[in-house]
């Protein structure tokens, strides 16, 4: 356990930040369980518009530090990607 004030300080602030993180790498793997749901049921419009939900819910957890922002764009470029397949 921290003993010096500083280093309890900063377990409560790294204690404050992986709760946040934890919220939201959750609420966007919700979002990104509906693109996976749209697009395993095949109905290209219902795909459409959970990607559209879950692209800015991607691209901020890349902006506030929960992904990295190559790894936020390779998911958007793939989840986009599939459902074009959809079409085909």
């Amino acid at each position: 356990m921290a003993n010096t004030p500083s280093a309890k300080k900063a377990a409560r602030k790294i204690a404050r930040r992986t709760a946040t993180n934890k919220s939201r790498r959750s609420r966007m793997r919700t979002y990104l369980r509906q693109v996976e749901e749209a697009i395993a049921s095949g109905d290209q419009t219902a795909a459409n518009e959970a990607f559209k939900s879950a692209q800015p819910e991607i691209m901020r957890a890349a902006s506030k530090g929960v992904l990295h922002a190559n790894t936020a764009s390779r998911k958007v470029s793939r989840l986009n990607a599939r459902i074009k397949a959809l079409g085909a």
